[in-house]
């Protein structure tokens, strides 16, 4: 087993409060994400887990084990730096070998059928004489990944390992990750600020914002169902479409609709009168003006190969759709969009949470 627990946890810097009473728990074999903009707490949070910083309150637990203010290797992590952190003066092989050597009991042999094991899974073996300057970024990450995985710990710890590459090399080292959790079944907690990493790689993600987690939920649950306005513009790109709306008596009126929105009021909170409603850009598509939810006039189209986002002016709202390219039309006309009723999201205005109500079918 190897699970991670983190209950209340904080961390001050002086009178500054980067994380606030973080509840988060790992499961074996899960692949964890923390996501969330730069300052959000997440690598905070993981320099905490991996013992590089000091908790201010709270517990952190490792297998059941209280490990809140054991030394970092008294945890049994394994941790791979944006950095790479690798020895410059060192081979590949020896970056490798060399903290099994300093603080293990293992023998020399048994150092190298690691190696070799890390090797062949992560395909580095034509790099275990080369030293860093004479690697790309690509296969200097390699190599630190097959640094962690010979130490074999509990829980792998990842600090935004592919900030530093080009895009191509960012796609593949994402499936390069995947398939190492899929195939070894490892307990994996990664950090990253790019929400593609987020949703491709991990089991669930966790949305940090201000020090605290906004939504913690499977990927596309997250994607398809925001908790507050925070979420739903931070993940998906482009963000969802934000259009200020009236509630009232259960009907959202907006003076774009052609006619007002009726819903079945199943949560309190669903009396506010100023709500925003949330639409996914690949929701949204065109309509003959009869049949039309809503009208409004082109304003920018963005070329994305076989695809286009279009932007769409409805009074002083905005609101930008997913097209295929020979579908837009041009900048200037009038156009009639539609929407599913039953994907609505809607948000108070002033918190920014979600008002759990649901259309009339």
């Amino acid at each position: 087993m190897a699970t991670v627990s983190l209950r209340q946890i904080t961390k001050n810097y002086g009178t500054q409060c980067a994380v606030k009473n973080l509840d988060l728990e790992v499961e074996d074999k899960e692949f964890m994400v923390l996501v969330g903009p730069s300052g959000c707490g997440k690598s905070t949070t993981l320099r905490m887990i991996a013992g590089l910083e000091d908790i201010s309150a709270g517990h952190l637990m490792i297998d059941g084990v209280d490990v809140t203010h054991a030394e970092p290797s008294q945890r049994d992590i394994a941790m791979v730096f944006q950095s790479y952190a690798l020895y410059p003066h060192m081979t590949a092989y020896m970056n490798m070998a060399f903290g099994l050597l300093k603080t293990s009991k293992l023998s020399k042999d048994e150092i190298r059928k690691r190696i070799m094991e890390a090797a062949d899974i992560l395909n580095i073996h034509d790099l275990l004489d080369r030293k860093p300057q004479e690697m790309s970024g690509g296969q200097r990450q390699r190599v630190a990944i097959g640094r962690a995985l010979v130490r074999k710990p509990k829980v792998y710890l990842f600090d935004e390992p592919l900030s530093n590459l080009d895009a191509k090399l960012r796609g593949r080292m994402r499936a390069e990750l995947k398939r190492l959790h899929n195939e070894l079944g490892i307990t994996v907690i990664y950090v990253t600020h790019d929400q593609v990493e987020a949703m491709t790689l991990g089991s669930r993600i966790a949305v940090m914002y201000d020090g605290r987690i906004q939504q913690l939920d499977e990927p596309m649950t997250v994607y398809r169902q925001p908790e507050n306005l925070f979420v739903a513009s931070f993940i998906g790109a482009p963000e969802m479409n934000q259009l200020h709306c009236k509630l009232d008596q259960g009907r959202i009126g907006h003076p774009a609709l052609r006619s007002p929105l009726n819903l079945k009021q199943s949560a309190t909170g669903s009396s506010q009168k100023e709500v925003i409603l949330g639409i996914r850009p690949e929701e949204i598509i065109l309509a003959p003006m009869a049949e039309a939810t809503l009208k409004g006039s082109i304003e920018r189209v963005e070329l994305l190969g076989p695809e286009a986002l279009v932007e769409v002016s409805i009074g002083e709202d905005r609101l930008t759709t997913r097209l295929r390219v020979d579908q837009v039309p041009a900048i200037g006309s009038d156009v009639g969009l539609a929407f599913d009723t039953q994907h609505l999201r809607i948000y108070n205005s002033d918190s920014g949470q979600a008002i759990h109500i649901q259309p009339e079918i």
